[in-house]
């Protein structure tokens, strides 16, 4: 017989199981290319935690570790494509449907008019949960303006990808820095740039009819990883390659963005949020085995 502890690990993983629908339990190669080294972040662990590739126009577009407890993303890792920084206005918000009791599709999904949610909204948030969130805005993760197909872009919409932001960071700061990624791996980067953006979870909430829904993060961070890049750059941005890293504060004010090493926001992370003493957002930090010798 199993131990006690175990029955019901066991217990509460089936009914996560059959909450969750058709989650994949393994991402599958053609998803693992939005990874670097085909891997994903490693040391955030928990039941509620779950991984999404996420598809659109029968193609996969990038994977989310989704939290269907809080209704939130805790980060979108995806490949950066070289962009004029337009966004796309024409695409209607979806919802995901590998995350509904009721579902014979694995592509997202615009909310239907007039819709039933009651088969997804336990494990996800609909857009009922921000129309009354005043303070906040859908801030994306994956950001349209890191894309260039057209479909790319509308992949971006899906309210597994957003999290609550508020106004002023994201028209702000957070935008801004979106932005200088967006040149700076346009310009110097040659190969395949590996991006990951995510949140820490706070104790704010945003609450509808006076149920918590969707968890407000107190901070954003990202980090990019691109080993092939131009060594001709000038120096102020050569430095920031292969890997580089930022995080900011989201709140209206003292939200400066700061642009730091992949192992310092590592180590901001491990004090800041749930991750273990393990956690690494890229495979031995981005630093390719030839680096590692000199």
């Amino acid at each position: 017989m199993a131990p006690l502890w175990a029955q019901a690990f066991l217990l509460v993983t089936m009914a996560m199981t059959d909450v969750q629908g058709t989650v994949e339990k393994e991402l599958s190669p053609e998803c693992r290319e939005f990874l670097y080294m085909g891997t994903p972040p490693v040391g955030l662990e928990d039941h509620s935690l779950q991984k999404i590739c996420q598809r659109y126009n029968n193609k996969p577009r990038y994977v989310t570790l989704y939290d269907t407890a809080n209704h939130v993303p805790i980060y979108s890792a995806y490949t950066f494509k070289r962009s004029d920084g337009e966004k796309r206005v024409d695409v209607p918000w979806m919802y995901e449907p590998q995350l509904s009791t009721v579902s014979d599709t694995r592509e997202m999904q615009p909310f239907p008019r007039g819709y039933m949610h009651s088969n997804f909204e336990d494990a996800q948030a609909i857009l009922d949960d921000y129309t009354n969130a005043v303070l906040y805005e859908r801030g994306h993760l994956n950001p349209d303006e890191h894309q260039a197909d057209p479909d790319d872009k509308a992949s971006t919409y899906t309210l597994t990808n957003v999290v609550p932001q508020v106004r002023e960071f994201r028209a702000g700061t957070w935008k801004e820095q979106e932005q200088v990624i967006r040149k700076r791996l346009n310009n110097y980067c040659h190969g395949t740039a590996y991006v990951v953006t995510g949140i820490t979870t706070s104790g704010n909430m945003i609450r509808r009819h006076n149920i918590d829904r969707v968890a407000v993060p107190t901070y954003l961070w990202s980090a990019y990883c691109c080993t092939d890049y131009d060594h001709n750059a000038p120096y102020d941005e050569r430095y920031k390659f292969p890997a580089f890293a930022h995080y900011a504060l989201n709140e209206k004010e003292n939200n400066q963005v700061l642009e730091l090493s992949i192992k310092k926001l590592e180590e901001f992370l491990q004090r800041s949020t749930f991750v273990d003493k393990n956690f690494q957002i890229f495979v031995d930090d981005c630093v390719p085995p030839a680096f590692a010798l000199h």
